[in-house]
């Protein structure tokens, strides 16, 4: 590793697939990895999820450990939502809500764009396949609540349409942001308002220049919803899944 991780100040993380297997909670080697991260430094996790995922999801993995909440600050939704630990509770900094006229369009968008290219929806799905998170709109190919496992086989599978789909949304929706992260989802929030504009945002409220922190994430290729973050010159790693996660923390912790 060629950076000086000890000059670091802050780590940033994407959340689903980075810290966690998708939609399942973190598992308890990594919270004890990410405790062990947040008593050393500050940590922010910027993940496409909405704060109900995020508490369910990373929250409740770490129980035990709130005296250490005050270095963890929260961007959910792609960094359209920031929340911060002030007094015994996560209090909302700011909030980028999509009006109720905007998500209607953004829900018509994707139907016209699977009626474009001719788009079938799975036999069988598994929740919602199409979530509206107030500040962003995900659509999940397979539902919000499908396995694990068939999430990952379906990435880059011949099911997996989302890049035919997102170019026609990009059409249809040019004044908004539309990202493919992990797995079978695609995302779209406010113009502007992407995981970029997250970093931007720690820097201004939490006083800590980019060059003193260091983001790890899944999905860091062209389109994903990571990518946005490489335009603020921020150090980044891109991993596979959490193991790969999980070797770099151990080899921060013997170094900080």
């Amino acid at each position: 590793m060629t950076r000086d991780i000890r000059q670091k100040e802050l780590f940033v993380f994407d959340f689903d697939g980075t810290l966690n297997r998708s939609k399942t909670p973190m598992d308890a080697e990594m919270a004890g990895l990410f405790s062990e991260l947040l008593k050393k430094r500050k940590v922010a996790v910027i993940g496409g999820g909405w704060f109900p995922v995020t508490e369910e999801q990373l929250l409740k993995s770490l129980q035990g450990h709130e005296n250490l909440f005050g270095n963890l600050f929260l961007f959910p939704t792609s960094g359209a939502h920031f929340l911060r630990y002030e007094n015994g509770e996560w209090k909302t900094v700011y909030s980028h809500q999509l009006s109720i006229e905007q998500r209607t369009k953004i829900k018509n968008a994707f139907e016209m764009a699977f009626k474009d290219i001719h788009y079938k929806h799975p036999e069988k799905t598994y929740g919602q396949v199409i979530e509206d998170r107030g500040t962003q709109v995900t659509f999940s190919a397979l539902g919000q609540q499908a396995p694990v496992e068939l999430k990952e086989a379906y990435k880059g599978s011949p099911q997996d349409r989302r890049w035919e789909i997102v170019a026609r949304l990009k059409e249809y929706l040019p004044e908004f942001e539309v990202k493919v992260p992990g797995k079978s989802s695609i995302d779209v929030t406010m113009k502007g308002i992407d995981k970029g504009y997250g970093i931007g945002q720690m820097v201004d409220h939490l006083g800590v220049d980019v060059q003193k922190m260091i983001f790890t994430g899944d999905a860091l290729y062209e389109g994903g919803n990571d990518e946005p973050v490489k335009r603020t010159g921020i150090d980044t790693i891109a991993v596979e899944g959490p193991e790969d996660t999980k070797k770099l923390i151990r080899e921060w912790l013997a170094l900080l």
